[in-house]
């Protein structure tokens, strides 16, 4: 028996991708699970931010932390909206310029079809792995936030940002030219953001542990059903995949307390 608050899991970018799920005082390697089965029971809520024992209200945070906490600005969804490199502050200066005033990545990822990205150079590999990317590639990399959500304003305009997560997990996509995607992409670009173009930029191609794929998917909220049990078949994104179809979004349900039996 396994106990703690959900977290978005760890990974390790090999083949097939390796997933952590990590508590307080336990981790499971969430691998070597696929194939038995679990069952997954809600115990209670707790906020990733201050730790109470509180409701959560969105992405982990109860209420109040969400709207106040510095980690959970308008910025992150919006990168445009970053104003640290002017100085100005939107919650907490100290904060955003460790965050926003480093190199970032403006990408093109395909999972249920191509769309561009951001996030930081750091973690390129994770945010792919995050949103189910069966295959991405770097297109700028720019020194601060701001710049790479004006970029990605720009590529909005003739790329989707939106990742449909059913037809991610269903496995279901169009092939897509890389090279001229990637042309598409700089061709749309303002000028004051071509020198930060990536030359010969590689595709990047990842292995998720999935021995089927759904065909159609019933997703599971432990904030409305307390408890589930079911035989694992595979993960992909922030997802387990159950034998019976049943979806379970580990980041949509950050915060919430379980209870995992392993069969």
């Amino acid at each position: 028996m396994f106990e703690g608050v959900l977290k978005k899991m760890y990974t390790i970018n090999s083949s097939p991708i390796r997933y952590f799920l990590s508590f307080k005082n336990d981790f499971i390697e969430i691998n070597q699970c696929i194939g038995r089965k679990l069952k997954i029971n809600k115990t209670g809520e707790q906020c990733l931010n201050c730790k109470k024992n509180k409701s959560i209200f969105r992405q982990g945070f109860c209420k109040s932390c969400f709207f106040e906490s510095p980690s959970i600005g308008d910025w992150i969804i919006r990168p445009e909206l970053s104003t640290a490199h002017l100085g100005i502050e939107d919650r907490n200066l100290e904060f955003e310029k460790k965050m926003q005033l480093q190199p970032h990545i403006v990408y093109l990822s395909l999972s249920s079809h191509l769309k561009v990205g951001v996030t930081k150079k750091k973690q390129l590999i994770t945010r792919w792995i995050d949103q189910g990317a069966k295959s991405a590639m770097s297109i700028l990399e720019v020194p601060n936030r701001y710049l790479a959500g004006k970029a990605e304003v720009e590529l909005k305009k003739v790329f989707s940002d939106k990742t449909n997560w059913r037809k991610m997990l269903q496995n279901e996509f169009k092939p897509i030219n890389w090279k001229s995607s990637r042309e598409k992409a700089i061709d749309n670009l303002s000028n004051d953001l071509k020198p930060f173009i990536l030359t010969n930029p590689s595709i990047t191609e990842l292995d998720f542990p999935i021995e089927n794929y759904p065909k159609k998917v019933t997703s599971l909220n432990l904030m409305k059903s307390i408890s589930y049990e079911g035989l694992l078949t595979g993960i992909k994104g922030q997802y387990l995949i159950f034998e019976d179809q049943t979806v379970f979004n580990i980041r949509g349900n950050e915060g919430v307390e379980v209870s995992i039996k392993i069969n």
